[in-house]
């Protein structure tokens, strides 16, 4: 066949030329050998909508989108090969759109769930037998105020001690772009941002330091690392698994838990500090699943 002969053609070029590693030879070979089979008459003649209805098939035949994407890459390169070797006058794939990916759903976690782990940390924190009491005072109010704003966990860590001492329900933050937002505390953020500052305030070496949540670190506050760390160990006492679990996951619980309970989704787009609703968009399946909960529930042909 004339396209067997183009395929061990340009493997040879990707080999001499390009010098391509064994496994890539391979893969390139699997691909363009599947659309050999699949596509009618022969690949090194295919058109563009011929191509076209071979990518179309392939999300049939259980090919995921990176797959599917890869595929479409190798076909690029063979036939860019063609068109170079005066072999083909076109190149077929140049019109040709790769295949959405998409974006996957964030890690979330329920409100039973959180709240487990916030009662966690709050019981460990008011323990006087803690073994360190400090660490578990400044855990409870991370956890507490990450909950409640739904910051970046650079923000978290990086908050000025100021935030705790006025005590206020709101309070801005400087994030992405230099941007300012404000954002809400609740009162069990406040409270659990009192006991640490009285905590906090017995240390020396903290006395001085402008961040709510210092540490001898270059940066003069907590890294997101030992945050993160501490935080897994939390979901582990708790029994949550702390594979599933990280600040950013405790971020998209905030704002999938205020969608899910009647918040409009500008109003988090806001609160997340997302400068573009298309951002703020991968929360849509929290609004359809409630969307349809409430036609099903109100709805009087519901039934």
């Amino acid at each position: 066949m004339k396209s067997a002969a183009r395929i061990e053609a340009f493997l040879e070029m990707m080999s001499a030329e390009r010098g391509a590693a064994e496994n890539t030879l391979a893969g390139y070979r699997r691909d363009l050998d599947d659309a050999a089979e699949t596509i009618a008459g022969n690949l090194a003649d295919a058109s563009s909508d011929a191509i076209r209805t071979y990518l179309d098939g392939m999300a049939a035949r259980g090919f995921a989108p990176t797959s599917q994407a890869r595929k479409l890459s190798a076909l690029r390169q063979f036939f860019k090969f063609l068109y170079a070797e005066g072999l083909r006058g076109d190149d077929p794939t140049g019109t040709l759109d790769s295949p959405k990916k998409g974006r996957p759903l964030p890690k979330v976690m329920s409100e039973a769930e959180t709240g487990r782990l916030l009662d966690r940390a709050a019981r460990e924190a008011a323990d006087p037998e803690q073994a360190d009491r400090l660490a578990a005072l400044r855990l409870h109010a991370l956890v507490e105020v990450l909950y409640a704003t739904g910051l970046r966990v650079s923000e978290l860590v990086g908050l000025p001690v100021t935030v705790a001492q006025r005590d206020d329900r709101f309070f801005m933050v400087r994030g992405k772009g230099n941007k300012e937002r404000m954002v809400p505390l609740s009162a069990k953020a406040r409270a659990a941002m009192r006991a640490w500052l009285a905590a906090r305030a017995a240390v020396p070496a903290f006395a001085e330091s402008p961040f709510l949540f210092p540490a001898a670190s270059d940066s003069g506050h907590l890294a997101r690392q030992v945050f993160a760390r501490d935080l897994k160990g939390l979901a582990a006492r708790t029994g949550i698994a702390s594979a599933n679990l990280s600040p950013h996951v405790l971020r998209h619980a905030f704002a999938s838990h205020l969608l899910q309970n009647g918040a409009d989704l500008r109003a988090v787009q806001q609160l997340l500090g997302h400068a573009d609703i298309s951002t703020t968009q991968i929360y849509t399946h929290v609004l359809e699943e409630r969307l349809v909960k409430l036609v099903t529930e109100h709805h009087p042909l519901a039934d």
